[in-house]
């Protein structure tokens, strides 16, 4: 609401009794109170606040030269007088934003290479705050342009985590990201997780396993890589940020060279033989190199006692007496079949 000079008034308080004075004063050209009060029925009272009114709003202005005598102006003129003020101000607030902006966005190069120095020198850093490396997983997520690489080791992931990952895939998958994630075969035979693959595999993500894999890894962009942090005590294991060029390069080749020999997770035919045949293979050729059970267990991502209930059938299966002699029927076997146990290692 503006006000006038001398006046509290504005366009509010401009109310039915003081318009029809207006239109009284217009049609008589100037503003005389008494003519107006007899025409009204007006006290003085009254016909001295209708007069604050309209000159509040600039509906009536002194003669030059004669002070006490008011006429009308037309509504542009008063309200053009009205607002001028706070218009000048507005503009002068305005060109105060524009300068201001400019001022800042000049300095926008010199933060961005900065910026790049300090990521050359922060290239490796450790974060030990659990709830500070998911807002930064969460940041980059949403901010990848171009791919997004992932290993996930240890089988099945729990539900909780698979409903949160779903949502972030599919909207990072609309934007046009490439997702490529390797699980291990034991997150095959998960329904949670093979419910999850089928949904992003839909979407364009791409999904493949292997027996082992490296510990957890995620890239983004090929500029930014998490790694789990090591000997963390008893407290949750932070991450291991990476952000020098060359080693993200070295992990992304690392990517590749598991993603080369790693199979395509196809939902719909998660218990082929050729997939059973291949955890099959990895735990004998473990047990080969004289491996315990847990060990078995974690590097394939399973449970101990899943772990203990292949190697039983195996066991049985080679007829074999003991850990050692099941390697070697096997070894036996397999090469009587044309295909040769790996070496230790």
């Amino acid at each position: 609401m503006f006000a006038g000079e001398g006046s509290d008034s504005g366009f509010a308080e401009l109310d039915d009794v003081s318009a029809t004075a207006y239109g009284l004063a217009v049609e008589s050209g100037r503003f005389v109170r008494e003519h107006i009060a007899e025409q009204l029925s007006l006290s003085a009272a009254e016909i001295a606040r209708v007069e604050q009114v309209l000159c509040g709003v600039r509906l009536l202005q002194s003669m030059p030269g004669n002070p006490s005598e008011l006429t009308p102006v037309t509504p542009d003129v008063a309200a053009a007088s009205l607002v001028a003020p706070a218009e000048r101000h507005i503009r002068d607030l305005q060109q105060a934003v524009t300068d201001v902006r400019a001022k800042l966005l000049a300095l926008t190069p010199l933060y961005f290479e900065g910026r790049r120095l300090r990521n050359r020198l922060e290239a490796f850093d450790i974060i030990t705050d659990v709830p500070r490396i998911q807002a930064m997983l969460n940041h980059l997520t949403q901010n990848c342009n171009s791919e997004m690489l992932t290993v996930q080791p240890g089988g099945a992931r729990p539900a909780d985590l698979l409903a949160n990952a779903r949502q972030a895939a599919l909207s990072t998958l609309a934007r046009g990201v490439r997702i490529r994630t390797i699980y291990q075969h034991t997150a095959r035979n998960d329904l949670p997780t093979r419910s999850y693959v089928r949904d992003v595999t839909h979407h364009g993500a791409e999904i493949r396993t292997a027996d082992e894999v490296i510990d957890r890894l995620i890239i983004y962009d090929r500029e930014v890589a998490f790694l789990p942090e090591r000997s963390c005590g008893e407290r949750a294991p932070g991450a291991a940020i990476v952000r020098e060029p060359t080693l993200v390069a070295f992990l992304c080749s690392v990517f590749e060279y598991l993603w080369d020999g790693a199979s395509p997770y196809v939902v719909e035919s998660q218990r082929s033989a050729a997939s059973s045949d291949e955890l099959r293979w990895s735990i004998i050729r473990l047990m080969a190199n004289g491996y315990k059970d847990e060990m078995v267990a974690r590097r394939l991502g399973m449970s101990v006692r899943t772990c203990r209930r292949h190697i039983a059938d195996i066991t049985e299966e080679l007829e074999a007496t003991s850990r050692f002699q099941a390697g070697y029927n096997a070894a036996r076997r397999e090469m009587q079949a044309g295909r040769v146990l790996p070496p230790p290692g």
